[in-house]
């Protein structure tokens, strides 16, 4: 069938979610980020996803602002830049005012003028979402933003994946998922969706029971993908 919908991740695929340390790291007032602030996005990422799955397997669900907030300390730590609270209170601050990759707006709306379904699927609070949303200025070409918040546990549970059809009425296989997680983009295809992984790192495929159907460097091949 043809495409219908297209659902995004979040985090790292419509946002740059190392751009709350690059930008901290370009303010006078916290010079040790100036060398140390891609390792600190780097160990903060893995960690903010380590405790997601963590949380999931051992039945203790919390939001995601919490799991980002306990993500952040450990990378403080590990980099040995704790003990300042107005950094720890600027990264903070700066996560929540992503912006979207360049590519974002005039790729979304894209798909809204070919009369697409646009949604974005995360593991992210709603309010972390909106916030995000309006500061990338985003709102007028997505259709809804779903977090896993309405089932209580994060990616890639299955449930989660289920909340598409259930708010667009649409089948499996009408449903093109993109994320920049490789592991997203796995379950999401192993569930039955149509998938792209944005590669931004070049990776290599993860070693999952399903892979992505397609994979990309960046989102301007999305259209294309949809049928657009």
């Amino acid at each position: 069938m043809p495409v219908t919908t297209c659902v995004f991740d979040a985090y790292g695929t419509l946002f740059d979610v190392a751009a709350a340390a690059r930008v901290a790291a370009e303010q006078p007032e916290f010079p040790a980020l100036a060398t140390a602030w891609p390792q600190l996005a780097d160990y903060w990422r893995a960690k903010q996803l380590n405790y997601s799955w963590l949380r999931a397997v051992m039945g203790a669900h919390t939001d995601f602002w919490t799991v980002t907030q306990d993500g952040l300390d450990w990378a403080l730590e590990k980099t040995g830049l704790d003990g300042d609270p107005a950094l720890r209170q600027r990264l903070l601050d700066l996560y929540w005012e992503l912006q979207a990759f360049a590519e974002v707006p005039a790729m979304l709306k894209s798909l809204k003028d070919a009369g697409l379904h646009t949604a974005i699927l995360s593991n992210g609070s709603p309010a972390m979402l909106d916030g995000a949303v309006q500061s990338a200025g985003i709102g007028d070409v997505l259709d809804d933003c779903l977090s896993v918040e309405a089932v209580g546990i994060f990616k890639p549970d299955a449930r989660i994946y289920d909340l598409v059809g259930a708010r667009f009425g649409c089948t499996r296989d009408e449903v093109l998922f993109v994320s920049s997680n490789g592991w997203d983009a796995a379950a999401a295809a192993h569930y039955g969706f149509h998938t792209a992984w944005v590669n931004r790192a070049g990776d290599p495929v993860d070693r999952l029971p399903a892979a992505p159907d397609t994979i990309l460097s960046d989102l301007t091949g999305i259209p294309a993908l949809a049928g657009v």
